[in-house]
Order: C-alpha cells, then structure tokens, then sequence
C-alpha cells in the first residue's frame, strides 16, 4: 500500500474509534514530504466544512505560510466532495490520489450526488431552485468594491 494512503486510511480509521467525524482522511504532500495531515472533524468542531482535506490543506498552507500549494499533491481517503474539490483547485493542487469512490461514499450515507446535481442544475436556471434560491440583490452598491480593487496597483489575485 502507498504509504501516503495508508497515512489517510489511518486517519479515516481512527474516526471510528473518535466519532469526530465521517471515516476520511486526508494529507498534502510536496517533495516527498507530508506538509499537513487530517481527518474529518465535522461533528467535533460543529463545523460542516471540517472535511479532512480541507483541514488538510489549511495545514499546509500555514506550514509552507502560503495560500499557494502549487508543487503539492493530495492523498484522501475517498473521492473529494465538491466544495473539497474547489478548495483543491482554489490551493493549485493537480493531482490527488483518492482511494474511495463517491458511490462508496453514497452507500454509506454521504449525499455528495445531491449537491453535483444541484451544481448541474444552475446551468439551467442560475437563481437556483428548491435546494437553494440565488438572489442577485444590490450589485450597485456592491460593485464598487470590486471597482476599486481593478483599479489597485498593488492587487494580489489568487
């Protein structure tokens, strides 16, 4: 076994015996080396985006003390999700090696289909639907920040 999987499968085990949260684990690793390391803590924290990548990834952002993981890959105990998934492309992350499917993660109770589905939806109606409504409301004012961050000289975008 890779040796990097098995570190998350042992993360994703010892939520078994904790009961912090689902049975996933996570790590970044870059040159060879695991910059930062978690397991799901949803249900310890009370905090629904506790997965274990993104505990992962928050990690190794304040070890190498740059929001920029680019040069790093990502080990995970089953298919990422789809907001662990934007925070992998968010970090520059290429590659992740997952064990796990999504379907495993559906059999055993994990409804990450509902929000895929809800994602696919958008493309057809963008206010949302019953799952959640999007509603476009005072962009006049709003747009100014955006405005004036376009015209900054010293603007960082990530």
């Amino acid at each position: 076994m890779n040796k990097y999987m098995k570190l998350v499968n042992n993360l994703a085990e010892d939520n078994l015996v904790t009961n912090a949260g689902g049975p996933f684990g996570a790590c970044v690793v870059k040159n060879g080396r695991v910059i930062g390391k978690a397991s799901n803590h949803v249900l310890d924290y009370n905090d629904p985006t506790a997965h274990a990548e993104i505990l992962a990834i928050r990690e190794a952002s304040k070890y190498i003390n740059s929001h920029d993981l680019t040069g790093c890959e990502l080990y995970t105990s089953c298919y990422p999700c789809p907001m662990c998934l934007s925070a992998i492309i968010w970090a520059n992350i290429k590659v992740v090696h997952y064990g796990n499917t999504k379907e495993d993660a559906d059999n055993i109770g994990f409804r990450d289909d509902f929000i895929y589905d809800y994602i696919a939806s958008l493309e057809n109606n963008p206010q949302g639907n019953e799952t959640l409504k999007l509603e476009n409301i005072d962009r006049e004012t709003t747009i100014e920040a955006f405005e004036k961050f376009n015209l900054k000289e010293d603007k960082i975008i990530y």
